[in-house]
């Protein structure tokens, strides 16, 4: 690799994990398209090193949360389990699309993400606190009062965080965060830190899987590019909860919607 290389990989890792560490989410959806694009990979090739860089940095994150008793450990631990075998079934789905295919997957799954950070920050940030959502968090306790609908809820949005991890090589906070904020009412932190130890659990899971279907590994761009994203996840997790969460999020739907542009117009022409 060379100079300029490096601190192209450097630069990459650490915007993706400040992205991640503000909002729990975006990470993958940020790193295979600059990887695709900065190192001219099949999106098949990227998805490995990307889902390394947000795991670990994930993982930095998570341990933050803990330590701010933000992370709700027995839902993230829940989603894992439900994530962890439909991880695998979404790699395997991958490993049968085509290039073109997988663009606009991932382009459509962008743009979905985009109208809902959108419409989210349109309703405001500083809403009441509900009392109807499906999964209640205990005001008292800060944890969730368990019942088998609020299991059932909590497996659903981890096995689809989970095929979405495989299938598009994204840590899977993206579907995480929203469905927690629109099923529970768990805070923006708190879905954002649980989300960190789903995407550390399934995506360890979703490499994994991905090296054993024979997809390569390049050892130094990846522990580079991983470096980087955790050092980005770390200054991330300090300055979340300095900046107006509604402002980061229309910031970062803008950023996914040009990417769902380009690679909408990538996989068409």
């Amino acid at each position: 690799m060379s100079l300029f290389a490096i601190l192209l990989v450097i630069m990459i890792g650490i915007t993706v994990g400040l992205i991640m560490g503000l909002t729990g989410a975006g990470g993958g959806m940020l790193a295979v398209p600059a990887l695709v694009y900065s190192q001219g990979w099949t999106m098949q090739e990227a998805m490995p090193v990307a889902l390394l860089a947000v795991s670990l940095g994930a993982l930095i994150g998570a341990i933050d949360g803990l330590r701010r008793h933000q992370v709700r450990y027995k839902a993230a631990l829940l989603m894992a389990v439900a994530g962890a075998p439909m991880t695998s079934l979404g790699v395997f789905v991958a490993s049968q699309l085509s290039q073109q295919m997988l663009m606009l997957a991932f382009a459509a799954v962008l743009l979905i993400v985009v109208m809902r950070l959108v419409l989210q920050a349109r309703a405001g940030a500083s809403a009441a606190v509900r009392t109807d959502a499906m999964a209640m968090v205990n005001q008292q306790t800060g944890k969730f009062d368990w019942s088998w609908a609020t299991a059932a809820i909590i497996g659903l949005i981890g096995a689809c965080a989970g095929f979405a991890t495989g299938l598009l090589g994204v840590g899977g906070g993206f579907i995480i965060v929203p469905l927690l904020r629109h099923f529970s009412n768990l805070s923006m932190q708190s879905a954002a830190a649980t989300s960190l130890m789903v995407i550390a659990l399934v995506g360890a899971v979703a490499v994994t899987s991905a090296v054993s279907h024979g997809i390569h590994l390049p050892i130094l761009f990846s522990t580079v590019f991983a470096a980087a994203s955790v050092i980005g996840v770390a200054y991330g997790r300090k300055i979340a909860n300095r900046l107006d969460s509604m402002t980061v999020q229309l910031i970062f739907a803008a950023l996914l919607c040009g990417v769902a542009i380009s690679f909408l117009i990538k996989a068409i022409y």
